[in-house]
């Protein structure tokens, strides 16, 4: 019992509290700290977030984007310290917790409508 409460207090102490509301479906940039040598820099990373998993301190986001007609899809643990920023740009309308169908999609079909019920 003793052993959950300080994992719990550790966990509490590492999760970031400026995060917005992330659903899938969401257009969302993610400022990513890369280190060249001596120097770093953040690289913001922009794609639809197309699944969640996990809560709490493990929660990350699976985030697709075409790059010169090629598919990439990159997995970020929310709560890293690798994380800067996470920005939502556009809420999408979708009916689907995982949106793994996008894969196989490519030009118009592969958009999502937009929602204004949430904010930004």
């Amino acid at each position: 019992m003793k052993a959950q409460e300080i994992i719990r207090s550790i966990d509490a102490e590492q999760m970031k509290s400026d995060l917005p509301v992330v659903h899938v479906g969401d257009t969302v940039r993610v400022g990513v700290k890369i280190r060249e040598g001596e120097k770093e820099r953040t690289q913001p990373y922009e794609g639809v977030v197309i699944a969640k998993r996990s809560a709490g301190i493990t929660q990350n986001i699976t985030v697709r984007r075409v790059f010169q007609n090629v598919g990439v899809e990159r997995v970020f643990l929310i709560h890293s310290p690798r994380i800067e920023s996470v920005t939502v740009l556009r809420r999408g309308k979708v009916r689907r917790a995982k949106l793994f169908y996008l894969r196989q999609r490519t030009g118009k079909s592969a958009r999502l409508k937009q929602r204004f019920d949430r904010e930004i």
